[in-house]
């Protein structure tokens, strides 16, 4: 695997391997490092669909706002490249801030310099609402690296649903010369979402945070299951029911609940039964949880997840 830290050393090496772009197709999956089974699962699909398959490993500070976790977020570059090469990557893009940002990032927005990206319309709500310019960091650095590593297609997690509907239309609406992939969320044995943050937490905090998907899957079956429209509240309802006991002993807080059309993300007052709707009228049932750690008070971690109806 081929290991590269300067945006100049990857292009120059991408353009003089793979000039002729008809004859190989390449995938990229761009990571914020820490990897899991669940990065495994992208790389594995990208390995499948494509000739070549390359992996950025950068963690964005344009995306953390000043009061979140962006000097302690887990760096673990060195298991990382051993997980990369054992999976077959052909090249690791890693950069140091000041290559993707050559004006610097300070975390406070009105101080920084040179070209962002807003996807204003999808960007201002759920995750938007609770971290404002998150999305702004986020297409920003993602068109970055879609322009040095040149890719054919790019892969994302479901996990973050709201992340790659907002990427798709950026792709879309600047006429980026690839497509993406959404693949499914990967779960633990408990139904946990798997989660770089999730290292922040004990055994036990992450078997009751395994509730969030419990919650959201006792509404995702309630519609499955309901012949007639199904009121939004009473899938609230549903949901709560299963956070109770957490959030009355302080483990679990909500940030957000959403029940929310797919294509815009606009919240629903009903859902209508499957069978009453089109295959792309899809409902997204999402949400973000704070977890406050059983055995370190101090740590409380933000996690989000999605299911798909």
């Amino acid at each position: 695997m081929k290991v590269f830290h300067t945006v100049k050393e990857f292009v120059e090496w991408r353009k003089n391997e793979f000039s002729d772009r008809s004859k190989i197709s390449i995938g990229f999956v761009p990571t914020m490092g820490c990897l899991h089974a669940g990065h495994a699962s992208l790389i594995k699909q990208s390995k499948e669909d494509n000739d070549k398959t390359f992996v950025s490993v950068f963690v964005n500070p344009a995306q953390f706002a000043p009061s979140e976790d962006l000097d302690q977020y887990p760096r673990t570059l060195p298991e990382d490249i051993k997980l990369l090469e054992s999976l077959g990557v052909d090249a690791l893009f890693a950069p140091s801030p000041s290559e993707i940002y050559p004006q610097g990032i300070p975390l406070d927005t009105t101080q920084q310099r040179g070209p962002f990206v807003s996807v204003h319309g999808i960007s201002e709500m759920l995750e938007g609402k609770t971290r404002p310019n998150f999305f702004r960091g986020v297409a920003t650095v993602v068109l970055k690296l879609f322009n040095i590593t040149a890719p054919d297609i790019a892969y994302f997690g479901q996990k973050d649903i709201q992340q790659f509907i907002v990427l798709e239309t950026m792709v879309k609406e600047l006429f980026c010369n690839l497509k993406l992939k959404m693949m499914p969320i990967v779960r633990g044995e408990s139904g946990l979402a798997l989660s770089s943050r999730n290292k922040y937490l004990s055994e036990k905090s992450k078997a009751d945070a395994s509730n969030i998907y419990a919650g959201l899957h006792s509404a995702e079956k309630l519609i499955l299951k309901s012949a007639v429209s199904i009121k939004r509240q009473v899938l609230l309802d549903s949901i709560m029911e299963y956070w109770k006991q957490f959030i009355d002993s302080k483990e679990l807080k909500v940030d957000y609940i959403s029940i929310a059309d797919y294509n815009t993300l606009q919240e629903l007052d009903s859902i209508e039964p499957s069978t009453h709707r089109q295959s792309h009228d899809k409902v997204v049932i999402s949400c973000a949880v704070y977890v406050t750690d059983v055995d370190k008070p101090d740590t409380t971690v933000r996690l989000i997840d999605n299911i798909i109806v």
